[in-house]
């Protein structure tokens, strides 16, 4: 494979080094390349967007504006490595799953649970010695998180800054894997958000305490870093305490504070008379005279001098670690369909992001979920890049950012918006980007696929030539159409145009999605005979060099729809998700799981009692509460008296896929 296509990742020399089973470094990575899905760009007058952003260093390859990537984060930092994003992201936020077998399925078991298997050259009986669960929530998860963090830390600009979220189940193993990749001098702040005032997993019986607060890790790349001041609002008790005294004629608020050197001469104070008092003074005499002039000096009955500080000057209490002023979000604040469990409040990240970085900046989320920290990015005016595995993630924050971009293209005209007062700075882009990254729609046309193999391969693409499509190396180039597997005809018609050709000396590489039984022994026949003008085959999904290349598969669904009294039973007798599937094939765990329940596939299950085909209206919703918990999968369904539109069911697995299945009815 060309240097394009691997990406070298720096070796992390941070102590202290937390271990796990199967703890592997990240040396390399491969690049996929990414299909541009969709691209939404807002008209807007003159003046709109910022002109003080500077693009010079922006990759040409991607549009000017926000970057939503759908695809797995690892695949989707490597290409934003491979094609100029190294060293550029200025914050990056995270909000990773806490168990993070839950971005594929809900539960899965192991084949062959009970024999051995290899680690890093040691042998485990994993009946007796590891669970499943215990590798997943522990080992694999560290394995998880640690390989995205050394591919986070490549991307980071020398003063960016990465703030991790969790929970503190998570935040001690987290911390030692920031102290590893980033170094533990990287390390700013351990931030406690204090999320609410109770906690349903307190109740009768429970011997724990509620928790009520998450954990916000904050890393530098390097010092200095982007940090801007902020301040939280006074407390009453204190306005009330310290600002007592009232300035005659302006109502003003003040406190008195000591116009005194602190430390005296020796720490530097000048020693002069003021008013009859000799004393060694915070200001000099020149300012002391500007400040008596200005009506900001007071005294005391016995002529001790103090420095007037007004309310109304404050700028508040610098900003702490402990954060109990931001509420999580919560039922009527969530947006109807939007609405994510996890879902973090736009002021929790308007707070990170403001103090963290400066208009222009790039901000990278690469667990978007709901599309928050992309929200706030584009409201604060700057640029963004996100990235989810979850197609309903992907969905969600395209609508939201497609919402925030229109109402700033509206307000553009107006005072409110004008922003002459730099208080609120105008957006970096309006418009942005949606790409996928290694799960690819190959129902394209067949130029727009060759040119994502050719990406893929690093191979050199030549269209003056009718029937190759480039060279990989010495070797002509030939690719398959994507519709169906390689068979011997394919390699027949290869062979065929060699025979057209007999001045040509090279060798053939055929490539293709999946091949038929009957090619190996025809490429053997073929070769056998042959010093010249050989044939080879590659299968993007399965070899050993170029494989794990995805095509997108929808999700399918069985339904049974049986009347049941004056009711309808609805059976859902399977359901498979080849996305998720494909996804846990290729994860570099220690054995291939096996999912032996459909359900453990499915995130929820919603009818329609009488669905006319076009609002579908929920009249009866599955979504289990808790993340180990499945779907029913039968269900009774009472339809609307006199009704003749059929019982509709959406389906939609961990990974957003949507199946939409329509009860048959005569006359529909």
């Amino acid at each position: 494979m060309t240097d394009e296509t691997r990406v070298p990742i720096a070796k992390a020399k941070g102590r202290p080094m937390l271990q796990w089973v199967g703890k592997r470094p990240l040396r390399e990575v491969r690049s996929f390349p990414a299909q541009l899905v969709e691209r939404f760009a807002s008209t807007a007058p003159a003046g709109a967007v910022s002109t003080d952003v500077d693009w010079s260093g922006w990759p040409d390859r991607f549009d000017r504006g926000g970057l939503l990537f759908h695809g797995d984060n690892k695949e989707v930092l490597a290409h934003l490595l491979a094609n100029g994003f190294r060293g550029k992201v200025d914050l990056v936020y995270i909000d990773p799953p806490f168990d993070s077998g839950a971005d594929y399925v809900r539960k899965v078991q192991l084949r062959g649970a009970s024999g051995s298997v290899r680690l890093d050259g040691e042998s485990h009986t994993l009946g007796e010695q590891i669970q499943y669960t215990d590798i997943w929530a522990n080992d694999t998860y560290l394995q998880f998180m640690y390989e995205r963090l050394l591919l986070i830390k490549e991307l980071m600009s020398p003063r960016g800054s990465l703030v991790l979220h969790c929970d503190p189940r998570r935040g001690f193993q987290l911390r030692c894997l920031l102290d590893e990749v980033l170094g533990p001098d990287a390390f700013v702040n351990e931030v406690v958000w204090k999320r609410s005032d109770a906690h349903s997993d307190v109740g009768q019986g429970a011997k724990h305490l509620g928790t009520v607060h998450d954990v916000l890790l904050l890393y530098v790349r390097d010092r200095p870093s982007t940090w801007n001041d902020m301040f939280s609002p006074l407390p009453q008790t204190t306005v009330d305490n310290w600002y007592r005294n009232v300035e005659e004629g302006t109502g003003r608020r003040y406190n008195k504070a000591d116009a005194t050197g602190p430390g005296g001469t020796a720490k530097g104070s000048p020693l002069y008379e003021w008013k009859g008092v000799t004393r060694p003074w915070r200001f000099s005499r020149a300012r002391m005279e500007e400040l008596e002039a200005e009506g900001r000096l007071t005294y005391s009955e016995s002529g001790m001098v103090y420095v007037k500080r007004y309310l109304d000057e404050s700028k508040g209490v610098p900003l702490q670690d402990w954060w109990d002023d931001i509420q999580m979000v919560r039922g009527i604040q969530r947006r109807g369909e939007a609405s994510y469990p996890t879902e973090k409040p736009e002021a929790l990240l308007d707070r990170v992001v403001q103090l963290l970085s400066s208009p222009g900046d790039i901000v990278l989320d690469c667990f978007i979920g709901s599309g928050t920290t992309a929200a706030v990015a584009q409201k604060l005016g700057r640029r963004w890049i996100g990235a989810d595995i979850n197609k309903g993630a992907i969905q969600t924050t395209e609508k939201r950012l497609a919402a925030i971009i229109e109402d700033q293209a509206n307000a553009a005209g107006s005072e409110q918006l004008a922003m002459e007062s730099g208080e609120t700075p105008r957006p970096a882009q309006l418009g942005f980007s949606v790409l996928r990254v290694n799960d690819y729609d190959l129902q394209i046309q067949h130029n727009e696929a060759v040119n994502l193999a050719v990406e893929h391969l690093g191979a050199d693409r030549t269209k003056t030539d009718a029937f190759f499509q480039g060279t990989l190396g010495r070797e002509l180039l030939y690719i398959v159409g994507f519709n169906h597997p390689c068979s011997p005809l394919d390699l027949q018609a290869a062979a065929h145009e060699l025979e057209q050709r007999p001045d040509e000396q090279r060798d053939v590489v055929v490539v293709a999605l999946g091949r038929e039984l009957a090619c190996e022994p025809w490429l053997a026949d073929y070769n056998r005979v042959r010093p010249i003008n050989r044939i080879r085959l590659i299968e993007l999904r399965t070899d050993p060099k170029y494989g794990k290349f995805f095509q997108h598969q929808p999700a399918v669904a069985r339904v049974r729809f049986e009347p049941e009294g004056d009711a309808v039973r609805v059976t859902i007798d399977d359901f498979i998700s080849p996305s998720i599937i494909e996804r846990l094939s290729a994860q570099e765990g220690v054995l291939t799981p096996q999912i032996t329940d459909w359900r453990a596939m499915v995130d929820s299950v919603f009818i329609d009692a009488a669905y006319d085909g076009g609002v579908f209206n929920v009249a009866l919703a599955d979504i289990p509460e808790r993340r180990q918990d499945l779907v029913d999968g039968s269900y009774i369904v009472e339809r609307p008296a006199d009704s003749m539109q059929p019982i509709a069911v959406r389906i939609t697995d961990m990974l957003g896929e949507e199946v939409l299945v329509i009860e048959e009815r005569a006359g529909h």
